[in-house]
């Protein structure tokens, strides 16, 4: 793994983990608080309902009152059964007109679970209902008569709901009249509960969902300025890394130019001179042997191994200068770029048979260029008319150079086979000679452009000039004339 991504982990994991649990704390918190307050409201309101039903059950309980006070009472030489009996037909009449709503009203049922009055189901009057299961197996009348039994009490079971016709959850409280042995009770149904408690969760649920986006898009911005940053990072890191490799291509550019100087003046200075020295010892010795006077003091394979030799050593001179030419011409140094151009021209028809014209004008030939443009421009000439002599099987080839304001131009056309550029670029194992061609271009911010096809083949180098020497070509470029040697 790279360091630039251990560091770029090392940055956003942490984010991330602190953002997770930022996002379950909060949520798991919200949850708590929303739970809480869903048992409060509960709470609270259930009270408040408790409480209304006492007052419901204690207003009935008044309503009937006189007629229960009365009955049985042991100081009244008036009271029977029969009298009793009317009472509680009496107190069941009042009790059938009370209600509070579609669905408020009271039942009464004996301590045996049979059904007395419900005035909203009048088909359950005169029926046992001490095994009447609710839907959740609960034996809903025996939970009532045994809160009733013990003085009076809350009990939480489903029935039938009159307004609906459904089955739901309600509340009841119920309070025994020992002396009739019954149950008297109301309820209530519990939806407001289940809609308010529903509105509390669904307000929590939104509450947290908000949270989480908010807590979701912080995330995000942090992760885009992260993103950002080790993006900006990467490509600084990536440019600064691109203008030192383009650098060191540059002094190692430079470096072999140098060493090419210093040896090509090796051997033109050093090797090339003593060559001549010994050529001439040669030829004088040669001289000495011709101008013998008498024909037995010559010796004629002497003579001929001395001519053979300096035949040779010419031939080996001749290779020494053209190495030394094609490690660094002088000629650019000495004359300019179109000297060289012309002369490496020269050297390649004559070797070749290839006929190569330089083009070019006379503000372009004057141009002074700065020595690491005429050694690209130079060297990328060499690269291509190598390449026309290797491969191309052309007949003619052109090198136009010129300048004109602020950058230097040279193209190398032929009327070679061409070739596939764009293969020729995806193969990593070819195309060496026009990578070394962009890689010096590269280092002067100069472009390489190249269009190919049978029958022509052009090669484009574009370099920028710097501005000392862009306005110096400019005013030189002013009176330019085509100048076409061959």
């Amino acid at each position: 793994m790279r360091i630039k991504t251990k560091i770029f982990l090392l940055a956003i994991v942490p984010f991330l983990v602190a953002i997770a649990g930022i996002g379950i704390g909060v949520r798991l918190q919200a949850t708590a608080l929303a739970d809480a307050q869903r048992k409060t409201v509960e709470t609270a309101y259930l009270s408040s309902k408790q409480a209304e039903l006492r007052h419901y059950v204690e207003l009935a309980t008044s309503a009937i009152a006189p007629f229960y006070d009365a009955s049985g009472d042991p100081n009244n030489p008036n009271t029977s059964p029969n009298d009793d009996e009317a009472r509680k037909r009496q107190a069941l009449a009042v009790l059938q007109r009370l209600d509070f709503g579609p669905d408020g009203y009271f039942f009464v049922y004996d301590m045996r679970g049979n059904s007395l009055m419900h005035p909203r189901e009048p088909d359950l009057v005169g029926h046992n209902w001490w095994l009447l299961r609710d839907p959740n197996g609960g034996l809903t009348i025996q939970q009532l008569i045994d809160a009733a039994n013990k003085g009076g009490g809350y009990v939480r079971y489903v029935w039938h709901r009159p307004s609906t016709n459904r089955l739901e959850p309600k509340l009841g409280y119920v309070v025994p009249l020992p002396r009739w042995r019954w149950m008297i009770g109301t309820g209530i149904y519990l939806d407001g509960v289940k809609e308010t408690l529903a509105g509390i969760d669904n307000s929590a649920s939104a509450n947290i969902g908000r949270t989480m986006m908010w807590i979701g898009a912080i995330a995000l911005a942090g992760f885009g300025v992260i993103m950002a940053c080790a993006l900006f990072l990467n490509v600084s890191e990536h440019r600064s890394a691109d203008a030192k490799l383009k650098r060191l291509a540059q002094r190692a550019v430079e470096s072999q130019e140098q060493e090419r100087a210093r040896l090509s003046r090796e051997l033109h200075d050093g090797i090339s001179q003593m060559m001549v020295s010994v050529k001439l010892l040669l030829e004088s010795a040669l001289a000495r042997l011709e101008r013998a006077g008498a024909p037995h003091v010559r010796v004629p394979s002497a003579e001929a191994a001395l001519g053979t030799a300096l035949t040779r050593l010419s031939h080996v001179l001749r290779e020494v200068r053209r190495i030394s030419h094609a490690l660094r011409p002088s000629m650019l140094d000495d004359l300019g770029l179109t000297a060289a151009l012309e002369q490496l021209t020269r050297e390649l028809a004559e070797e070749t048979g290839i006929e190569v014209q330089v083009e070019t004008d006379a503000a372009s030939r004057k141009a002074t260029l700065p020595a690491a443009i005429n050694t690209a421009l130079f060297r990328i000439a060499q690269e291509a008319l190598t390449n026309i002599v290797r491969h191309a099987r052309a007949s003619h080839a052109t090198l136009a150079f010129a300048v004109h304001g602020k950058t230097v131009t040279l193209t190398i056309a032929d009327n070679g086979q061409g070739f596939d550029v764009d293969r020729i670029q995806a193969d990593a194992r070819g195309g060496i000679g026009l990578r070394n061609m962009r890689e010096r271009l590269d280092a002067l911010a100069g472009m390489l452009t190249i269009a190919s096809q049978p029958g022509q083949t052009v090669v484009t180098a574009t370099v920028p000039l710097p501005p000392s020497h862009a306005s110096h070509s400019t005013r030189a470029a002013e009176p330019a004339q085509t100048d076409r040697p061959s």
